[in-house]
């Protein structure tokens, strides 16, 4: 089928590259188009989706969703069949090859190897015009080209290099400069008796090379070319003649012949410096990479070398795993083991080059000076001749990068290699078939065995409360852990607790574990990682210093920098490249406490107050403006507040995050909310009042849904004393009207009533404002019991409401008078009122709203006795509260079914829904859960039909403002509850 126009059919790719997984929404923006899109990019995109929708499902009526293209955490996910997209059959095709290849079927594995490349037709969907490559798409090619080198080492293995060669040629065409597919070529050319052709390829390799980055070709590649020149055996075992157009030996760009004969080997090398004594943890990692080195040999030679790599931030405990693990492996390896610091990231010296390295290895295996050859290629070749059908252990610690450890690969199995390295080496990976292995902080667990077997078991066990502060101030990286274990032995009548307060005393900085070595100073060993990155991301990483939360994404990265998306994203893979961040899920980022004390200390000391605090002001309009939208979209409030104008409003990046839709902006806002709250403390130490009570006011309805009632509490505290140093009355009345909600959940009903009226007489210029503390007032009283007087509050609001003609005000008013009147004993009365509110809200699509109206029918009709309906109501209302995750709404709906439930003569069903009442209400309310626990304990032998009958319908009233979208109300010959 024909997708259209560029745009939906890159969509489309987007979407099947996705596999079935979610795609957010500002990911398809960012594929189709540049930065900055068009103002209209959501609504487009929108646009193409029901297009997509209609081709994919013909029969489609208008605005459905159908069953293959579903909105989904904030974006789409496309639900094809696995056996409709080619990229998932790969998938699985390679999947089965690499079995067949565990149970030692080469020849099936590569079958399978070759129908998965003859899906290929193409490269995988370009990005339209206006638009950069995106990175998904990229990705896909490359997966393409490393199944590839997988599939033609399979083939070489068991002599079937033709299955894989037409797919091998392509990709060696895409990719000219690479050294490794093109010997993979060259190889499988002369395997299949191309001779003339591979060396023609060797050739023109090598002189693209030297032509282009003025290099010269490496090992592997002139390996491939030797064996390609090498002379075809001939029947008998004599050799055959070269054929016409080989290249004789005198020709430039001839391979250099290997050395004559096999080479003995005169010593056995034992070069792995002493494990370190004090080990703990780790036994996932080292289980992981004892499987990975120690596995048996195939019957056949395997393709590859087995190399391990092992990565993460600087003082994580890399070599101490490498050293600890080759000791424990080493009889396996009867030929010896190698080792190397290769000083990757060495402040005092520069990086070790290969020749120096490959020189080292060879004088430990006995060649002596007058055998050495000249030239890195020559040693190279030597050294994999040595090591050829031999079992030795190769440890490569602190590499730098890939260039810098490829020639001391080995040239064949029975040698793996362990690689340490601050870089993540993914070329190593994705060209060589390295196995990578993140190292991240201890556990609390392990960071306490550490600390016990450094300072005895004892000592830890007498101060356990100390030794948790001392594990969380050391941000449990085995590198601090270790130099504070040091100062405690060194000092062994001194308490533990002094040590922590003297952490404590740092504020989070370094000066706590300044050392004379700077092989265990770790400001030292961290800034052996920074001073190796570019000067834009070394910016970056100092900015972070200045960020609240513990984790960031690339657009609050862009906002802090002040650079576009797509630029910082590059930056945060640098970043996450040398392991000075971690990408913990797709698009967020973090680090350990003492990296960011790091950063932060360099910030302080590189950039001006200026720069740090335009850097800040970014931060915080990004966050700001984004939460508001957030909030808007989530759950918008009569009244609502207009944000600050940014300070740098020409900044793409100052701009807010784009969120698709309520589940998106309820997503963001639960994900970013502690990033928010510590935006508010950087508000407050900046003097910046107006972002502190707006802050607070994009989380309020947050908080209160969600039942982060303490923290609800604190926020709003704070913006009331910004809002009083501002004098500003409008922040006045929104602050004492939520700290008011925020007392009244905390049951602080007198300091709640204070302040809502408080905020009644802050709120003379605001009519919403003034509406919005009325209700306030109403559901306080209806809490306490006093309905007639909560009745009062809402006559003045509903009068403000119709004067300003906003209808979703007008509903609200509606449905609480309902609510009043049903607990004051005149369901009749309020049961038009409620549908009226209903009607109003399914109107204005504010879903959750609806689901509180919901609630209400359900109390007034529990009221007039038709218990029944009540549950019917009761059910629906929940429905809609748990959907949101709308903890509290949830827990009183709860209570109130079960309530009905019992009053409906099911007290089995009753003790169910207030089992699940309480189970929700203990987090958050112990009271409330304590009385639901009463109504299950006198319940539990079911009463009486008469006493069911005569039972009681009680309620606590709530009364919180919800918006998502619309309910469809029930279908016509229904009657409606």
């Amino acid at each position: 089928m024909d997708p259209g126009p560029p745009l939906r059919r890159t969509l489309l790719a987007l979407l099947l590259a996705g596999a079935g997984s979610p795609v957010p929404l500002p990911e398809i923006v960012e594929a189709l188009w540049a930065d900055p899109p068009p103002a209209r990019a959501v609504n487009m995109v929108h646009r193409h989706v029901g297009e997509l929708r209609r081709l994919l499902e013909p029969g489609l009526p208008n605005r459905a969703e159908g069953g293959l293209l579903l909105r989904s955490a904030g974006g789409y996910r496309l639900l094809a069949p696995p056996d409709s997209v080619d990229l998932l059959i790969l998938r699985q095709l390679v999947g089965s090859a690499r079995e067949s290849l565990r149970r030692d079927d080469p020849e099936q594995a590569v079958e399978a190897f070759a129908d998965a490349l003859a899906l290929r037709r193409g490269p995988a969907a370009g990005c339209p015009a206006q638009a950069p490559p995106h990175p998904v798409f990229r990705e896909l090619d490359r997966e393409y080209d490393a199944v590839v080198r997988e599939a033609a080492g399979a083939a070489l293995g068991c002599g079937r290099a033709d299955r894989v060669l037409p797919a091998l040629s392509g990709s060696a065409a895409r990719h000219p400069l690479d050294e490794g597919l093109q010997a993979l070529l060259i190889r499988a050319l002369a395997a299949t008796g191309r001779r003339a052709r591979a060396l023609e390829v060797f050739r023109a390799t090598a002189a693209r090379l030297t032509d282009e980055l003025s290099v010269d070709p490496g090992p592997e590649l002139l390996a491939a070319g030797r064996r390609a020149a090498a002379p075809e055996p001939q029947p008998g075992g004599a050799p055959g003649a070269r054929e016409p157009d080989a290249v004789p030996p005198d020709r430039p760009g001839t391979p250099p012949a290997a050395p004559a004969g096999p080479v003995a080997l005169p010593v056995r090398p034992a070069q792995l410096p002493p494990a370190i004594p004090v080990f703990a943890g780790r036994n996932a990692e080292l289980e992981r990479l004892r499987a990975l080195l120690t596995a048996p040999a195939p019957a056949a030679p395997a393709p590859a070398v087995v190399i391990g790599v092992i990565g993460g931030p600087a003082g994580v405990g890399k070599t101490a795993l490498a050293v600890r693990l080759a000791h424990e492996v080493a009889d396996r390896f009867p030929d010896g083991q190698l080792y190397v610091n290769l000083r990757g990231f060495d402040p005092t010296a520069p990086p070790l080059s290969p020749q120096a390295a490959l020189r080292g290895f060879l004088d430990a295996l006995g060649i002596p000076a007058a055998r050495m050859p000249d030239g890195l290629d020559a040693q190279a070749a030597l050294y994999r001749g040595l090591l050829a059908g031999r079992r030795l252990l190769v440890l490569l610690d602190n590499a730098r990068d890939a260039a810098q450890i490829r020639p001391l690969l080995p040239g064949a199995p029975g040698c793996p290699v362990l690689v340490t390295s601050r870089d993540r080496l993914t070329g190593l990976v994705s060209a060589d078939g390295a196995h990578p292995l993140t190292l991240d902080v201890l556990t609390p667990a392990e960071a306490r065995s550490a600390l016990a077997l450094r300072i005895g078991a004892a000592r830890v066990s007498a101060e356990p409360r100390a030794v948790r502060e001392i594990v969380s101030l050391t941000a449990r990286l085995p590198l601090a852990l270790a130099m504070v274990a040091a100062r405690a032995a060194a000092f062994p009548a001194f308490p533990l607790a002094t040590l922590a307060e003297q952490l404590r005393a740092a504020h989070g900085g370094l000066e706590a574990f300044r050392d004379s070595d700077p092989a265990t100073d770790v400001q030292a060993v961290f800034s052996w990682s920074y001073e190796a990155l570019g000067v834009a991301a070394a910016r970056l990483f100092r900015l972070l210093g200045l960020h609240p939360g513990p984790e960031l994404t690339v657009h609050t990265a862009a906002a802090l920098a002040g650079e576009r998306v797509a630029r910082t994203r590059a930056l945060l893979t640098e970043l996450a490249d040398a392991h000075l961040l971690a990408e913990r899920s797709p698009g967020r980022y973090a680090c350990h406490d003492l990296l960011r004390a790091y950063a932060t200390e360099l910030v302080h000391a590189t950039e001006n107050a200026g720069e740090r605090r335009a850097a800040v002001r970014r931060l915080l309009d990004h966050c700001l403006h984004t939460a508001h939208a957030a909030a808007l979209l989530f759950d918008a409030p009569t009244s609502v507040i207009t944000p600050v104008a940014p300070a740098e409003p020409a900044l793409p990046s100052v701009r807010p995050q784009p969120l698709a839709d309520e589940a998106a902006a309820l997503a963001w806002l639960t994900t970013e909310r502690p990033v928010l709250l510590g935006a508010v403390r950087l508000a407050v130490d900046h003097g910046l009042d107006a972002r502190v009570w707006q802050f607070a006011w994009t989380l309020e309805r947050l908080h209160e849904h969600c039942c982060h009632w303490p923290e609800y509490l604190a926020l709003q505290r704070t913006a009331l004393e910004a809002a009083r140093r501002l004098e500003d009355p409008d922040a006045l009345a929104q602050a004492h009207r939520a700290l008011g909600r925020a007392c009244m959940m905390l049951r602080l009903d007198d300091e709640a009533l204070h302040h809502l009226r408080a905020s009644l007489d802050e709120s003379a210029r605001d009519v919403n404002q003034r509406a919005q503390s009325h209700i306030a007032l109403w559901a306080l009283r209806t809490r306490q019991g006093r309905h007639a007087e909560a009745l009062d509050e809402l006559a003045p609001a509903l009068g403000l409401y119709e004067a300003s003609g906003l209808r979703r005000g007008q509903a609200d008013v509606l449905v609480a008078t309902a609510w009043g009147q049903a607990c004051l004993g005149d369901g009749r009365r309020a049961l038009p009122l409620a549908h009226r509110g209903l009607a109003l809200f399914q109107e204005l699509g504010i879903r959750l709203a609806e689901g509180y109206t919901w609630d209400a029918l359900g109390h007034v009709h529990g009221q007039l006795g038709r218990h029944e309906r009540s549950v019917t109501c009761f059910q629906r209302a929940l429905a809609l509260f748990r959907e949101v995750g709308d903890l509290y709404n949830e827990a009183c709906v709860r209570d109130r079914l079960g309530d009905a439930r019992l009053a409906a003569g099911r007290p089995g069903d009753a003790l169910d829904a207030w089992s699940g009442a309480r189970d929700v209400f203990q987090d958050f309310d112990p009271v409330a859960a304590a009385e639901v626990q009463q109504k299950i304990e006198r319940h539990r032998s079911p009463p009486p039909p008469a006493a069911l009958v005569a039972a009681p319908f009680t309620s606590q009233a709530h009364f919180v403002h919800c918006a998502l979208p619309t309910l469809p109300p029930p279908s016509s010959g229904q009657e409606s509850p």
